[in-house]
């Protein structure tokens, strides 16, 4: 008697679309982006995929192109970049998404290079960084990280009137997760600039933390048990006055940075607990995330409780499709064992 061919897990899971019916587009890219042969290094994949694991947490990354530039043959505006500075248990892990502006010519390049400025600046003040995150020193974190970010979009901005193009022509949303290496260290630091979403998977259920930005106060979130509680005075200074904005310290990384970005800055540390996944991105899955139920819903059935999904299946549920969402996607997820 013949036997039936053996079916993967993955391929009995595997979803192509959620919601009412089909998105417009194909499925899979159909036109490549236009190639330059004298700048081959402008180019850019359709999709990048990355994964590590430190301590107790597993990190997944990927950027995927979005239905309607596959179709056009335009570049992923996203851009994204995962880097480790430093060794052992002192290492500091960052994740840096950006999305370049709509409907204008080097998005992809302006995103691109807002994730190298900030990869740069994390990485130059990683030991420091590093030393705040395990130290909670939250008032410090927030203020540096700031200043790290200015200084980064400033240099976009300065790239912008070099290329004798206007500012918003040539700009980016930045986004950053850090993530220490030392396994008794569970804080996790989110900071960056512009639309997308942070988002927890808790028990089940789907927590949107993106920091609010119309409260002065909440938009470096609240403080959690074991990190966040600043004392009145210090040895290294008035930190609650610092925090306040009553006063402006001197950056702990680098000289002052050039004026500060238009929108506001976003800023978030938490103590992640065993079982969460916490997920960062870009507004291509933002969007769907709040927006459609079903899809929600699908992720939290392949998330919940199987722990993290290796790379390709971390893909293919990033991948599943939604009527009327057809940006390009870019998500990073850490697993808390």
């Amino acid at each position: 008697m013949e036997r039936e061919p053996s079916v993967t897990a993955a391929a009995v899971d595997a979803v192509p679309y959620v919601g009412d019916g089909p998105p417009t587009y194909d499925a899979e890219p159909t036109v490549l982006p236009a190639a330059d042969p004298d700048d081959l290094g402008d180019l850019v994949a359709d999709t990048v995929l990355d994964g590590a694991r430190y301590g107790t947490s597993t990190l997944r990354a990927v950027s995927v192109r979005g239905d309607s530039a596959r179709y056009r043959g335009e570049p992923r505006r996203d851009s994204l970049l995962t880097a480790r500075f430093g060794t052992g248990e002192s290492a500091l892990i960052l994740v840096a998404m950006a999305t370049g502006a709509r409907a204008t010519p080097g998005a992809h390049r302006a995103a691109a290079e807002a994730c190298a400025w900030i990869g740069r600046a994390v990485g130059r003040s990683h030991q420091r960084l590093s030393e705040d995150i395990r130290a909670a020193r939250r008032g410090d974190l927030k203020s540096g990280l700031h200043r790290l970010t200015d200084r980064s979009l400033g240099k976009l901005r300065a790239h912008a009137a070099d290329l004798g193009v206007e500012p918003e022509e040539y700009a980016a949303s930045l986004r950053c997760l850090l993530l220490p290496a030392d396994p008794e260290c569970r804080t996790r630091v989110f900071f960056g600039v512009g639309g997308g979403g942070l988002f927890r998977l808790r028990d089940g259920a789907w927590q949107d933390i993106e920091p609010r930005v119309s409260d002065p106060a909440g938009d470096a979130g609240p403080p959690v048990v074991g990190f966040g509680s600043v004392p009145p005075e210090t040895p290294d200074g008035d930190r609650l006055t610092m925090d306040m904005g009553i006063i402006t310290p001197p950056s702990p990384y680098e000289p002052a940075p050039e004026p500060p970005h238009r929108e506001p800055f976003r800023f978030r540390a938490s103590v992640a607990r065993p079982g969460d996944a916490l997920v960062l991105c870009s507004g291509g899955l933002a969007e769907p995330l709040r927006g459609e139920p079903e899809f929600a819903a699908h992720l939290t059935q392949r998330w919940a409780k199987s722990g993290p999904p290796g790379l390709a299946t971390f893909l293919a549920d990033i991948q599943v499709r939604v009527k009327g969402y057809a940006d390009d996607r870019t998500a990073a997820a850490v697993w808390e064992a």
